[in-house]
Formats: C-alpha cells, sequence, structure tokens
C-alpha cells in the first residue's frame, strides 16, 4: 500500500477483474517461490518506524506531516494515515555482526532529522504506540493524510458509524465512521526475511513468541486521558479497521492475531487474505502470469496491493526485488520509547523467532492456537503481570507469568541471534536491555503507571518522556516526573 494509486473509481468489472487475479497471483505465487533462484542468501532484517508530530509544551498533535516531510526531504519518510502521523522506513541490513546497533543508529539519525524539520512548525517527534494526548476531536476525518489510498480505503471500509470501545482499569469509548481513528496508534514494524522453504516454521515461531515480547515492550496505557490496556493500541487497531457494522467476516479477521497455525507454506495465507473483499481493485496492465521481469521473479501487483489492505499483526510479504523473496512483517510492537529500547525489543524479537524456527520437530508448535492466540491478548491487557500458556516438554502446556517466562527466554533469544552471526558484544548489549527491563519489571507502560500514581499529569509525563527519550535513556533507568497534578 505504500506507492500512490492511479486510478480513484472502480466498477463492478474492475472487482472482478482484481478477483480473477487474485486467483491466478496464487498460482504464479506457488510456481515462483519454489523456483531455485528464489530468495535471499542470508537474512536481511529491516523496520518501520511509525512516529507522532506533537507540540512540545503540551503534547497535542501538530497536523503537518505534509509540511515537516517536504522540509526533511528524505525518501525514507512517508505519509501515515493521519496529518500527525509520519512513517520512516530503514534501511534494511544484513542480519549479523551488529544489525541491532546499525538500526539503533539510523533511527536516531532519523528522529533527529524529523525534530529540525519540524522544529519551524512547532512540532517535535514522538515515538509512543499511543499520543496520550489525543482528544477526540483529534480522530476525524478532516486530519486524515491527503494521499489517494486512505480515501479510497476509507470509502471502501463503508461510512456506518461504529463504537470503539476499550475495557482496563477505567473504561473509553467513540463512536468513529472513519478510519482515521487508526492514526491514535504507531508501531515499530520488523521485518525478516525468511526461506519460502521453511516459510511456516518461522511464520509460526513469530506467532508463538510475540505474547511474551509485547509483554516486556508494552507502551500503549493511555487514550483520552483513561488508564486502559498496557497495549492499548492492539484492539484499538483492530476495532478500527475491523467491520464497521459489528459483524465478523466469514474470511476470518481482516485485522488481527489470525486463524490458526500454518501448516504448510506462504500460499495457505495468501489464500485466506484473498478471501477479503478486495478494497482497492486497482489492475496492473499485466496479468500475473505475465509480469515477469526478464526471467526474474512475477510482480504480483494485484496479490501485494490487496495482501497490505489485510492488518494480521504478523503479515507475509512477497517481494519481487531482485530474484524475489519473502519476509515476515511482525507489527504488534509499539513505537519507542527510545531508540535504544527499540532496538532491544528488536533483538528479542527476531532471536526468538530464529530459535524456535531452528527447531527439527512439528511445524506446529505445542501449544493450541486458541492458547496462542489468548496470549496475545493477555499480554496486550495485562503487559508483563500477564499470565501466558506456554509449551513444556514433557508436561504440556503451563501457565507461566510474563516476566518470569521472558527472564527464561533471553538464553534462547541469544542462541538464535549467535546461530544467525550476530556478534556476541551485540546480543549481551542489546538483550542486556531487556533483562535489566524484566529485573526491574518496568516496561514502558509500566513507568507511565507509575508517573500517573505518582500524581503527574499527562502533559508533565509528556514533557518527561519526551526528554529522557531525547537522550536514549533506556526506559528501565527512567525516574517518574514529581508527583503534581
Amino acid at each position: 500500500m505504500g506507492r500512490e494509486l492511479r486510478q480513484t473509481v472502480f466498477t463492478e468489472r474492475d472487482h472482478q477483474l482484481f478477483r480473477t487475479r487474485l486467483k491466478q497471483s496464487l498460482d504464479v505465487l506457488d510456481h515462483t517461490v519454489n523456483r531455485p533462484s528464489f530468495g535471499l542468501p542470508h537474512p536481511m532484517l529491516g523496520a518501520e518506524l511509525e512516529l507522532f508530530l506533537a507540540a512540545p509544551d503540551d503534547g497535542l498533535p501538530v497536523a503537518r506531516n505534509e509540511e515537516v516531510r517536504r522540509a526533511a526531504d528524505d525518501s525514507r519518510l512517508v505519509l501515515e494515515v493521519n496529518r500527525y502521523n509520519l512513517e520512516a522506513n530503514l534501511t534494511p541490513v544484513p542480519l549479523c555482526g551488529t544489525s541491532f546497533t546499525a538500526l539503533h543508529r539510523e533511527t536516531r539519525e532519523l528522529l533527529d532529522m524529523v525534530a529540525r524539520a519540524a522544529l519551524p512548525h512547532g512540532a517535535v517527534p514522538y515515538c509512543s504506540g499511543i499520543l496520550p494526548s489525543l482528544r477526540p476531536g483529534d480522530l476525524t476525518r478532516r486530519n486524515v493524510s491527503r494521499k489517494v489510498r486512505y480515501r479510497l480505503i476509507d470509502d471502501a471500509l463503508g461510512r456506518s458509524p461504529r463504537e470503539l470501545r476499550v475495557q482496563g482499569e477505567q473504561s473509553c469509548r467513540l463512536r468513529s465512521d472513519t478510519v482515521c481513528a487508526q492514526g491514535a496508534v504507531s508501531s515499530w514494524q520488523i521485518h525478516l526475511t525468511v526461506p519460502a522453504a521453511r516459510f511456516a516454521r518461522f511464520y509460526n515461531a513469530a506467532q508463538l513468541v510475540i505474547a511474551p515480547v509485547l509483554a516486556a515492550c508494552a507502551n500503549s496505557p493511555v487514550l483520552f486521558g483513561r488508564l486502559l490496556w498496557d497495549e492499548t493500541r492492539i484492539t484499538w487497531y483492530e476495532q478500527s479497521f475491523g467491520p464497521r457494522d459489528g459483524s465478523s467476516s466469514a474470511a476470518g479477521e481482516r485485522s488481527g492475531f489470525g486463524e490458526g497455525w500454518v501448516r504448510e507454506g506462504v500460499g495457505e495465507l495468501m489464500e485466506a487474505a484473498c478471501r477479503h473483499r478486495p478494497l482497492v481493485p486497482a489492475c496492473a496492465d499485466a496479468p500475473p502470469e505475465e509480469s515477469a521481469r526478464d526471467g526474474g521473479p512475477a510482480e504480483l501487483d494485484e496479490l501485494r496491493l490487496h495482501v497490505g489492505t489485510v492488518w494480521w499483526w504478523n503479515r507475509p510479504v512477497y517481494d519481487p526485488t531482485g530474484e524475489g523473496h519473502l519476509r515476515i512483517e511482525m507489527r504488534a510492537l509499539p513505537s519507542g520509547p527510545t531508540a535504544g529500547d527499540m532496538a532491544a525489543n528488536a533483538a528479542l524479537l527476531v532471536g526468538l523467532v530464529l530459535d524456535h524456527a531452528a527447531e527439527e520437530g512439528p511445524v506446529i508448535p505445542a501449544l493450541p492456537f486458541a492458547q496462542a492466540r489468548a496470549n496475545f491478548y493477555a499480554a496486550a491487557r495485562q503487559g508483563m503481570s500477564a499470565a501466558l500458556w506456554w509449551p513444556e516438554q514433557g508436561t504440556g502446556p503451563v501457565q507461566r507469568n510474563a516476566r518470569e517466562l521472558i527472564v527464561s527466554l533471553l538464553g534462547r533469544a541469544a542462541r538464535g541471534l549467535a546461530g544467525a552471526g550476530v556478534g556476541d558484544s551485540e546480543i549481551q548489549r542489546w538483550l542486556g536491555v531487556i533483562e535489566a527491563r524484566a529485573a526491574a519489571g518496568h516496561s514502558p507502560a509500566h513507568w507511565h503507571r507509575r508517573a500517573r500514581s505518582a500524581g503527574a499529569c499527562d502533559r508533565e509525563i509528556f514533557r518527561r518522556s519526551l526528554e529522557l527519550a531525547s537522550q536514549d535513556v533506556p526506559v528501565h533507568q527512567w525516574t517518574v516526573p514529581g508527583a503534581t497534578r
């Protein structure tokens, strides 16, 4: 969905042709990923950083993303759904050596660049799963970015209003008839290239381990001034993109955790995605079987466009660049709070995926999918206090405290990273951040709750977190602001 679209009006004939092209694409995909030349010789790591533009004094959103992007003049920056959202696409790096330090360095560089470009517009970049100072009026259609694709998606999802609700320590609800409610949230999305022959193992590993990782990284406890889930962004995002009439789709979730373990390969997920109604049926000039470039992999424009409108937390990506490759876009982690924390979060997630995917046992993890799904939402609600089901050899799944589980998994994350060629000092540096965070029980969400308990108001919390984030102080070392209302 990153590219702009030429066509803006679609007929029933366009929809019929697009559905036909999707069916053809699935056959071409199967042939393409089985080519001997398909794939990369070594795994690559990438990331997308979504962020807010906010006023430095009170944290209110500043709807100037076009102006800031123009001032920055950097192709890595793109507009996100609302006019106070931006996305930075980091340069992919080989997964070896000091790859997470490279992510950290570029993240800081991008945030500094946005800060310079935003200063004349009265804004600063702010990284959080949710901007805590948002007001309901900030999530209206007038704030949608001026990009054709967002208007098309908004129109395709329908204009019937629905009620978004979150029940946590307090409760929150908003009546919305637009996709711009999604602009309340920002994420830190990790891309990992995987071999086609082992795609199911990697994807299932990502589904299994995301719950404890999310518990350690939660950074979205407040929306509209209410304390809700540790990672409120999860349920808010799903409701923003869900069916407007509150009904469920016969094809399953368009935005969510998924329907089951993958048993064979990427084709299963692509086929499941194609059961959803196309939102933007823009067809390429040539059909899928004719879209290969000089004997290379097929472009599959329709399939790639359509999968970009299915918002699973772990999403398959087919990329025809070069000889082509597959990757998993792991979208569940929140943005922020610091560049260092995000590099550490990425190291934990990638290390655990690599180690669990390396197991030579059954493709299906030793945990019922219903329990993996329950883990994900328990982690989003309760963070490191959650009780998570986890497979134990010889006994079957048992429930474990998320904080204790994270500590016990650090060795496996280190082993996964070492197996990919990541350096020992690199592993110790970034997993050490997670170890210290878990030892203190001090996730970003937990810090925000402590600050609230100490009597700090949201504006003061915003200013203090902005100050510490600009210094790249890891969140487990943060002190709460003074107890003033």
